[in-house]
């Protein structure tokens, strides 16, 4: 197993690329660029793949992250191959429940 700071890395990184595909967008416009929509799947599939990589005695000392849901929404932006994910749910997502995720691993990576 690699040692879990690396995948810490890997998900502060997907989230830090988000933040910047999402700069300057809104709901609209954000629903518009197909090529901005895919890359944020792409790190939101990255992140939660390094989250469930993550030894469960780090993941103890977060419960505030859900943890679970994110292993299973990794599910769902994987096996969704017929595309039809819920862009407001991948939105609201991307504005409001990274932050969290970012702060608690910023302080894992410390």
């Amino acid at each position: 197993m690699k040692d879990p700071l690396v995948y810490a890395d890997h998900i502060l990184r997907s989230v830090s690329q988000i933040e910047k595909y999402i700069e300057g967008y809104n709901r609209e416009t954000f629903s518009k660029d197909k090529m901005r929509y895919d890359a944020i799947l792409r790190n939101l599939q990255t992140m939660a793949e390094a989250t469930q990589r993550l030894p469960e005695e780090i993941k103890e000392n977060y419960p505030n992250i859900p943890w679970k849901d994110i292993a299973g929404f990794r599910n769902i932006l994987v096996h969704d191959y017929l595309g039809d994910l819920d862009e407001d749910i991948i939105w609201s997502i991307v504005v409001h429940e990274l932050r969290p995720i970012k702060e608690a691993i910023k302080e894992i990576l410390s």
